[in-house]
């Protein structure tokens, strides 16, 4: 256990962007036999996006997004008002009316007909639900679900910390947009670490740093990568 743990975080701490963390959640969540996850955040705004991490059928997750479902599905209701792990089925479906319905039929349609789900609410009022869920409600499902509980508890506050500080932290330097690579590279680089080094740190080549480097520079309109930093340093941001 304490195994998987630890390659968990590392794989998370690797992470760039979001398929990295979804590929190491997959995986932690094969490890305990729960083959299907869904993390959901809300934003703190009404009209804000929400994110969603899963590996759900893509067709399904474009659907529910594009209608909004997150208001209405009966999973994200219960566990936006807090409290501890939930198991849910088809018995839950019926709790916010006849949309609650509908969103647990259409998902049925793409296997997912029963789950366990982790509520998460952060220090900072952020809310976000880390879902497994499974094709039939097979009390083997459950068993797993409750024999890990404790540790998928501790699994869903680490993805849900690595998502914030990876997916939704500004990277915005003079109203230029750096990719969480370039952005990390250049934070390596004001840190005095050369090419060779941040492609060691970040387990890319020299030449892989050396290009996201060259990126920033152009867009920000510099010649060297000395001035970008400078740029970064005038900027909103602290080097970690």
């Amino acid at each position: 256990m304490r195994a998987v743990f630890e390659r968990f975080l590392e794989r998370l701490s690797e992470s760039v962007d979001e398929a990295d963390l979804s590929s190491a959640m997959a995986d932690v969540a094969s490890g305990f036999d729960l083959l299907a996850f869904a993390y959901l955040s809300l934003p703190p705004r009404p009209n804000g996006k929400p994110t969603l991490i899963s590996n759900y059928p893509a067709p399904w997750t474009a659907h529910y997004l594009a209608n909004r479902y997150q208001s209405v599905d009966p999973v994200i209701v219960r566990a936006r008002g807090g409290g501890c792990t939930f198991q849910w089925g088809s018995d839950l479906s019926g709790a916010e009316g006849a949309s609650g319905v509908q969103v647990f039929e259409e998902a049925a349609q793409f296997g997912i007909c029963c789950g366990v789900t982790f509520p998460i609410i952060d220090g900072r009022g952020n809310f976000a639900a880390m879902t497994f869920a499974g094709e039939k409600p097979v009390p083997a499902f459950f068993r797993a679900a409750e024999r890990y509980e404790e540790g998928l508890s501790y699994i869903a506050t680490c993805f849900h910390v690595f998502v914030r500080r990876k997916l939704t932290a500004n990277r915005m330097i003079n109203g230029v947009l750096l990719t969480p690579r370039e952005y990390e590279c250049l934070q390596w680089a004001a840190q005095g670490k050369s090419d060779w080094e941040i492609g060691c740190i970040l387990g890319i080549t020299q030449r892989t740093a050396a290009f996201h480097l060259g990126n920033v520079r152009r867009k920000l309109g510099v010649t060297t990568t000395r001035q970008a930093i400078g740029r970064l340093a005038r900027s909103d941001f602290s080097v970690h």
